[in-house]
């Protein structure tokens, strides 16, 4: 029986059909295939975009400390994938230091110079910085610390951040595994019923014609309120579930996917 394998996702694959990474030789079709060089990012942000044309909103973001393997150069831009979360997209060079040094600790707090989960080598225990291996308990309650973040298009910090980067770093912060987009979040834990959701599960709205970097994700604080990044409202929110179903919901749906971590 010949097994079928899914479509690689251009989201995360690190190919394109003149170049690709040299791991994926065999794997995928390109006209060329090369070794990623090691970078990391030396600043406390850095967008990353899907294209190089200009005004395209950013798809992603590194944050301080994280690697990002670099496969290709274009003028002041170089184009790999964040190791951290697996996005592939374009960076200013500028905001890359050479290799990808191991850190000591990460940014445990809302209220630091660098934004939480910023990746740094450190000696002793300063203040604000936890060992790397220390992790917060439950990520509903890191999700709280950033309530007034301001939303960004793409951001995933507690400088800015869209719907689903809130979730990915709070889920960081407690040492879970955590994807960049709603429909990969939507695989997380376990399916659990709208009727038995509860104070930490994640409530996701999909809406699979609008593309894959569409949807919307958030955490339930209680059976009737949510938690989430909603631009309209300018940042990181409270708000009551029914009020955000009715935003977010796709007409036709069958509502919100909720999961148990």
């Amino acid at each position: 029986m010949t097994a079928v394998s899914a479509s690689p996702d251009p989201r995360t694959t690190l190919a394109r059909p003149d170049l690709a990474e040299q791991a994926l030789e065999g794997i995928v079709r390109a006209a060329a295939f090369r070794p990623v060089r090691p970078m990391h990012c030396a600043v406390p942000v850095a967008d990353i975009h899907a294209g190089v044309a200009a005004g395209e909103h950013p798809v992603d973001q590194l944050i301080f400390g994280e690697a990002f393997d670099v496969l290709d150069t274009r003028d002041d831009l170089v184009w790999g994938r964040a190791r951290r979360d697996g996005v592939v997209g374009w960076v200013p060079a500028s905001a890359l230091g050479d290799g990808a040094p191991l850190p000591t600790h990460r940014i445990g707090s809302t209220d630091a110079a660098l934004p939480l989960n910023a990746l740094v080598i450190a000696a002793g225990e300063p203040a604000g910085l936890a060992p790397i291996g220390s992790f917060a308990a439950e990520p509903v309650e890191v999700a709280e610390r950033l309530l007034g973040t301001p939303y960004q298009l793409g951001g995933r910090s507690s400088l800015g951040t869209d719907c689903c980067g809130l979730v990915q770093q709070a889920l960081y912060a407690c040492g879970r595994a955590a994807p960049r987009y709603a429909d990969q979040q939507a695989e997380l834990g376990q399916a659990v019923a709208m009727s038995e959701a509860r104070r930490g599960d994640l409530v996701i709205w999909l809406d699979p014609e609008e593309g894959p970097w569409n949807g919307h994700a958030g955490f339930m604080l209680d059976d009737g309120r949510v938690l989430h990044a909603v631009g309209r409202l300018g940042g990181v929110v409270i708000e009551p579930f029914a009020d955000a179903d009715a935003r977010h919901r796709v007409e036709g749906s069958d509502g919100p996917v909720v999961r148990r971590l």
